[in-house]
């Protein structure tokens, strides 16, 4: 059976093969007779994409079998098959949490963490790859060691960021290594793991969630989004969005958000902070 993977937006991590497609069906369409053996599945990673998930998946049923799922539908994830819905390259080696953090997902949709086989890839895309049994970071690890560019780009829990895992972060080709700082309470365990792995703050980034405390101001944000700088981590902020609905954002926190995003905007207010290293 072959599959086409209809994907409702692009992304950086949307595959860009054949048959891989973003949108509506093309123009024209293989003909009848060829297309007994395929099938199209509709991925929708963002609940807010469902309404055109199912338009697309209306629209494609015209002309072959059609599923829809992805973490948008609470799909479990129970494996990974690398370029299937993610592009070539991108490696998710387990699934699931054993933390519940009110504004996370991943243990809603995925379970409790678990192990899965580990396939080449130059981006390690897993949510709690730092929970893992050790032997298992180390065989992640050791397939890193193949590969160039490396990305580790989940998301790591600060707070487990140890000694060896940071020696062994630093003997691999790193791109860039990406942690997350939701809370003002996480800055200081970012700054330990930060110092640890001493990859400097050009490779280093930090996902930020803004608003999901909806009372946070911009100055309480900002004053956030300083600290992870001068710790040596460029942020990468992301405005919160509940499961069930889209918020839309005044257009001062869609700036704010923007600006905290794009290192460049970062370098040019951070030369104008006046505490500024």
């Amino acid at each position: 059976m072959k599959i086409i993977r209809v994907f409702p937006r692009r992304t950086s991590f949307t595959p860009k093969d054949d048959m891989a497609v973003v949108g509506s069906p093309p123009l024209f369409m293989p003909a009848p007779t060829a297309v007994s053996d395929i099938e199209v599945h509709v991925s929708c990673t963002f609940t807010w994409d469902k309404p055109k998930a199912e338009y697309l998946a209306k629209a494609w049923r015209q002309y072959f079998p059609v599923k829809i799922g992805g973490p948008a539908y609470d799909d479990p994830c129970d494996g990974f098959t690398p370029g299937l819905y993610l592009k070539q390259g991108v490696v998710i080696t387990s699934r699931g949490c054993n933390h519940k953090c009110p504004w996370c997902l991943v243990w809603r949709r995925e379970g409790a963490l678990r192990l899965l086989t580990i396939t080449e890839g130059n981006i390690e895309q897993s949510n709690s790859l730092l929970q893992c049994p050790r032997s298992h970071i180390d065989s992640v690890l050791d397939m890193l060691t193949t590969q160039h560019q490396v990305c580790l780009a989940g998301g790591l829990e600060s707070s487990l960021v140890s000694q060896w895992f940071a020696d062994r972060v630093r003997s691999l080709r790193i791109k860039q290594v990406f942690m997350a700082c939701d809370t003002k309470e996480a800055i200081k365990p970012l700054r330990k793991a930060i110092n640890l792995l001493g990859l400097g703050q050009h490779k280093t980034y930090c996902y930020v969630l803004l608003k999901f405390n909806p009372n946070e101001t911009i100055s309480e944000a900002t004053e956030r989004m300083i600290d992870i700088w001068q710790a040596g981590a460029t942020p990468f902020a992301q405005l919160y969005q509940p499961p069930d609905h889209w918020i839309d954002y005044p257009i001062e926190w869609r700036h704010f958000q923007r600006t905290w995003s794009r290192p460049a905007a970062m370098r040019a207010f951070m030369k104008s902070f006046p505490h500024s290293p």
